[in-house]
C-alpha cells in the first residue's frame, strides 16, 4: 500500500522541515510514501477564509485518485491512540486499499467538497496546533504506526 501525506504550503520552519526529512526517510523503509506539498494560495491576505477553503479545495480534489482512500486531518476527526491508529492502518492495508491520502489542510480547514470527498477525519488530538507542526507530528506517528505493525521496539506501551 502506498501512502501519501498531502499538505497545503510548504513548511516554513527549518527544525519543522528536518523533523519530517527524518521521519519520512525512516518510512519508506517500510511501504512507499510520499510526502506531496501544495503551493500556497497567491494573494491568499486578500481572500476570505472561505475563497481560500474553496481555492485550496479545488488543488487538493486535483491530487487525489478515483480509487484512493483518503483521511483528512481535522480537528473534528477520530482520536486514536498510537496503538489503535496502526490497527486501523494495518485493517486499511488488509482490505487491499492500494493509495492511502491523508491531507492537511491550510490553516481554515477544509472546503465542503473536500469533507464530501473524504473517506473518513483523524484528529492528533484535542489541542489545536499550527498546521506545519502536525506535519512533524504525524510523519513522526506514521513511522510509529508501521513500527508497531512490525512488532519492533520504538513503541513502549
Amino acid at each position: 500500500m502506498k501512502t501519501t501525506l498531502l499538505v497545503v504550503g510548504k513548511t516554513d520552519e527549518d527544525f519543522l522541515e528536518s523533523g519530517i526529512k527524518k521521519y519520512t526517510q525512516r518510512i519508506v523503509h517500510y511501504w512507499p510514501f510520499d510526502f506531496v506539498v501544495l503551493p500556497d494560495i497567491k494573494n491568499s491576505k486578500n481572500m476570505s477564509a472561505a475563497v481560500q477553503k474553496e481555492k485550496e479545495g479545488e488543488m487538493i480534489l486535483k491530487q487525489i485518485g478515483s480509487q484512493d482512500y483518503v483521511a483528512l486531518l481535522d480537528e473534528h476527526g477520530i482520536e486514536r491512540t498510537s496503538m489503535q491508529m496502526a490497527q486501523w492502518m494495518g485493517g486499511i492495508q488488509s482490505k487491499g486499499i492500494k493509495n492511502l491520502v491523508f491531507v492537511i489542510g491550510g490553516p481554515y480547514g477544509f472546503s465542503d467538497a473536500v469533507y464530501k470527498r473524504a473517506n473518513e477525519k483523524i484528529s492528533l488530538s484535542k489541542l489545536t496546533f499550527p498546521h506545519q507542526l502536525v506535519r512533524l507530528l504525524f510523519v513522526e506517528q506514521l513511522y510509529r504506526c508501521h513500527t508497531i505493525l512490525k512488532g519492533e521496539p520504538y513503541h513502549h506501551e
